[in-house]
């Protein structure tokens, strides 16, 4: 016999024998009639949606809250992407199938998807409602402040007002504030953005679905964000500003502060958080002399601001401007 065909003889020998205990377990289980196995149980039946749409809906929810939606981009019947579009679900796009809560009379009536603080509808539930649509506008929300601290969206948007309060710079703002205290209280100090006026909103800065920058700022850094209108301030300059080339958050509260400047201390106090007094006149420290002017004094350094000299302070690009004085 040839190898070739001792080789294949080999090989069905091996696979008949290993086919051996199978059909013997086979046989047991036929001799001892073991019971077949239970057919898994029919999955539940999926929530049904009412057969009349938001004609079943009104007929209890008739008041003017529910019927504002009519003059939303939500209630828009012409608008395709509108959840009252041709062959949209109306009410029961955001709110869920709503034919066993509207068939039910009495107690023990199932819930159907509600909004808001306070609403029975777990935050997370509420908000992949939303997201479902408004996902492209979201993309960062997941890993956003706000999803982490199970803000849901309609905390700050109204889907049933004409004007969603978000969309106002005055009323953004109120809503913002209305959980951002200490933001609120800085921004009624002397120095300040111009919140107040409505000429600036909090999503001039910041980003409230997320993004990849700290604080949900719109832009990369904190500087990057400042100079998308302080543009004057960006550089590159000659004569560098460390601190203001790192962050502008060194010296500047962004909202609001009671020193000139939104800065965050007065000069000289403010520079001397990095640079030494000792042997440069910015203020008295002995009660006749000043640092490295023994026996003459220089009244218009005493107590004063180093702005007065460094009047460049973000940057120079004048060929002696190293000191940022010109």
């Amino acid at each position: 016999m040839s190898t070739a065909l001792r080789r294949t003889a080999a090989l069905v020998a091996a696979l008949l024998f290993s086919a051996l205990p199978f059909a013997g377990h086979v046989a047991e289980a036929k001799d001892g009639a073991a019971p077949a196995a239970t057919p898994p149980a029919a999955s539940a039946k999926p929530a049904a949606y009412s057969r009349k749409g938001a004609d079943t809906c009104i007929a209890c929810h008739d008041d003017k809250v529910s019927l504002a939606v009519f003059r939303t981009p939500h209630g828009a019947p012409k608008d395709p992407r509108s959840p009252f579009g041709a062959g949209q679900l109306q009410c029961e796009a955001c709110h869920g199938p709503g034919d066993a809560h509207a068939r039910h009379k009495g107690k023990g009536r199932p819930d159907v998807i509600e909004f808001g603080r306070g609403a029975n509808t777990p935050v997370s539930v509420q908000n992949a409602q939303c997201l479902t649509c408004h996902n492209g506008t979201a993309n960062h929300w997941a890993a956003s402040a706000h999803a982490g601290s199970e803000v849901s969206c309609a905390d700050c948007h109204d889907s049933h007002a004409a004007h969603d309060p978000m969309k106002r710079a005055s009323t953004q703002n109120e809503t913002c504030t209305s959980c951002h205290k200490v933001q609120h209280t800085q921004g009624l100090m002397p120095f300040r953005h111009p919140l107040e006026e409505a000429r600036m909103a909090c999503t001039s800065c910041h980003a409230p679905h997320g993004s990849n920058a700290p604080a949900q700022l719109i832009r990369a850094t904190t500087t990057e964000t400042c100079t998308t209108c302080h543009a004057e301030l960006r550089g590159p300059f000659a004569w560098e500003h460390q601190p203001v080339a790192e962050d502008c958050g060194n010296c500047h509260n962004p909202h609001g502060s009671t020193n000139p400047g939104m800065l965050k201390a007065r000069g000289p106090f403010l520079c001397q958080q990095c640079h030494q007094a000792s042997g440069h006149p910015s203020i008295s420290f002995g009660p006749n002399n000043l640092p490295g002017r023994a026996g003459q004094q220089q009244a218009y350094v005493v107590a004063g601001n180093c702005l007065n000299c460094h009047t460049q302070v973000h940057g120079s690009n004048h060929p002696s401007g190293s000191k940022l004085m010109r």
